[in-house]
């Protein structure tokens, strides 16, 4: 059950009134006051202006410089302006590699509004297809070659189109002009311009120079602004390098060489020609060989010289070492008697001569007009290994030639620590020790210069782009052996192409000439063995007044294998050239009579 409250009641049952209520107030409201508002607005107007004039001095004054640098930066275009390359020629000025103008094709695709139809106006003139260029005309890349090294003739019928946004630097193309003669010698560039092999590569801070680059603004359409932004920071150009090389003498060895391997069968051939008395190298040949011009499509193996890279055992050039080391020592003279048996028992081995033959009366000089290994080792024992080792590193023997050649391998020779019981007899003779081309011609060279090794060179000189030459400096010398040990040494030499000898056939009518032949086991890297044979002739001439040296050697000929029967020849066509080429005279002296036997 509920029970509702009821208000009271008076007794006449009716509710009494409430308290009285306040009475509703009649008076209007208090107005506001304007100028607080407008002061309020005032100020707030007044924040607005000075937020707006701290904006507007930052984007005048401090920041201008870096926006305006952006708008221009998005227009600008910088081309790089390569260096001209320097030309190398040979000894007479004449021009092996030398530099072309052309200009590279460039694009900047964001200024490119239709890539087809551009690359439809630029197709028969670049020879490329459509799609190749419209692909590389297609995307947002502001820099992008379209093609490189094309004419200069080519790029003026591009640039008459008006195309937007196809700009061209300046570039250059490396041409041979003498195609492969010495091609091996002064090697080859790149893509890039850059040498790759040779002496383009050595030679690259001499020839390369330093490259510059301008900088300028274009318009909406593409074109340069005339009155825009052009900075130039101009290339500096390499300088032209002088090789001591004589292109003609280098072009017939070559022939020469290549005519010889090709005719036996051989793995290779090289052949050096070289004056004594500077070091100066006249030429430098190797077969198989290559063309720079088309470098890409070549063997690597060809691209290389050899005359520098490649090291093998000597054999018998060997032997004037022995000999020169003997008679400075004065252990022999070139007339002194040694008895030569058919063999010879050295550290437990059996030692043999090449053609087979019973005991033999030699005097040494007919010891090395014979090529005996047996009389070599006989008379090496007369100064001992440590005497012997310390001469054959006078003379160069695995020492840096001194050219800096790419690839040049120094040789080799076995500390005399290392030595076994058969290393002095088999070194003696030119086995167990190995050189390359141009150490061997240094040898003979060194004789042939009073016994004063003289370190071979390549460069004559520089010209640079105030056209002045400035010769390199003379090759630095040292002396081997005494004028009178280098001059007995050349007569025993002379003995070598007489008709005892064992080279006639490279006997040069009207002139002395000295040599040596060599007939070596050749080491076979594929099978780590001694298989096939290095057949080398070295020699100088006139031989009492030496001025040229050449030195012909075949690695693994499969006709014939005698140094005297295959490099003589070669020695003869070569030598008798530069002696026409050169106008040096016979001496018109009689060659000595030395005995040979006893």
């Amino acid at each position: 059950m509920s029970t509702t409250l009821q208000p009271p009641r008076n007794r006449a049952g009716q509710v009494p009134p409430g308290p009285p209520r306040k009475p509703r107030s009649t008076a209007q409201p208090k107005p506001a006051n304007p100028q607080r508002r407008l002061r309020l607005a005032g100020g707030f107007a007044l924040i607005i202006l000075v937020v707006f004039v701290i904006k507007l001095i930052d984007v005048q004054a401090l920041t201008a410089p870096t926006y305006a640098g952006a708008a221009t930066a998005s227009r600008e275009v910088t081309s790089v302006i390569p260096a001209t390359r320097g030309t190398i020629t040979d000894a007479n000025g004449v021009a092996l590699a030398l530099t072309v103008q052309a200009r590279n094709v460039t694009a900047d695709q964001t200024l490119i509004k239709d890539p087809r139809a551009t690359a439809q106006l630029l197709a028969p003139l670049l020879g490329k297809s459509v799609g190749n260029i419209q692909a590389r005309l297609t995307g947002n890349r502001r820099f992008i070659y379209v093609t490189k090294s094309i004419t200069p003739k080519t790029w003026d019928a591009v640039k008459a189109l008006r195309l937007a946004g196809i700009f061209s630097e300046a570039t250059s193309t490396r041409v041979y002009p003498a195609g492969q003669v010495g091609a091996n010698l002064v090697g080859f560039v790149g893509a890039s311009g850059s040498g790759l092999g040779g002496l383009e590569l050595s030679l690259q801070n001499t020839l390369g120079g330093t490259s510059g680059k301008q900088t300028f603004e274009v318009g909406a359409g593409g074109r340069q602004i005339p009155s825009g932004t052009d900075n130039l920071t101009p290339a500096v150009d390499g300088s032209d390098v002088r090789l001591t090389i004589d292109r003609d003498i280098q072009w017939v060895a070559q022939q020469a060489i290549a005519a010889k391997v090709a005719e036996t069968g051989a793995e290779s051939g090289t052949v050096v020609v070289m004056d004594p008395r500077t070091g100066n190298i006249l030429a430098m040949a190797t077969a198989p060989t290559f063309n720079p011009n088309k470098a890409s499509a070549s063997k690597p193996g060809n691209r290389g010289n050899r005359a520098v890279t490649d090291i093998y055992e000597p054999g018998s050039t060997s032997k004037i070492m022995t000999a020169a080391a003997v008679i400075e020592e004065g252990a022999l003279k070139a007339d002194s008697k040694i008895t030569v048996p058919p063999t010879l028992s050295r550290g437990g081995s059996v030692f043999h001569d090449h053609d087979k033959h019973g005991t033999l009366h030699l005097t040494f000089a007919g010891v090395l007009a014979k090529s005996s290994n047996i009389g070599t080792i006989e008379a090496s024992e007369k100064i001992g290994s440590s005497t012997l080792y310390g001469y054959l590193k006078k003379f160069g023997i695995a020492e840096p030639t001194g050219l800096n050649f790419p690839g040049e391998s120094r040789g080799l020779l076995p500390d005399l620590n290392q030595w076994s019981g058969t290393s002095f007899p088999t070194i003696a003779f030119g086995q167990g020790l190995s050189l390359n081309s141009l150490q061997a011609t240094s040898v003979f060279a060194t004789i042939a210069n009073g016994g004063v090794r003289v370190q071979p060179r390549l460069v004559a000189g520089t010209v640079g782009n105030d056209g002045k030459f400035v010769a390199a400096p003379a090759s630095p010398s040292v002396k081997v052996v005494s004028p009178q040990t280098a001059r007995t040494v050349s007569d025993m030499l002379e003995s070598v192409v007489s008709d005892e000898g064992t080279a006639p056939m490279a006997r040069i009518p009207g002139y002395r000439v000295a040599g040596k032949t060599g007939t070596a086991n050749r080491v076979d890297p594929t099978c780590g063995c001694y298989r096939g044979y290095t057949a080398s002739f070295i020699g100088f001439a006139p031989a009492d007044n030496p001025q040229l040296v050449v030195s012909v050697t075949l690695q693994a000929p499969k006709r014939g294998h005698y140094g005297g029967r295959l490099g003589g020849p070669v020695f003869k066509r070569v030598m008798s050239f530069a002696l026409q080429e050169l106008r040096i005279p016979p001496t018109g002296t009689p060659a000595p009579k030395l005995r040979l036997t006893w």
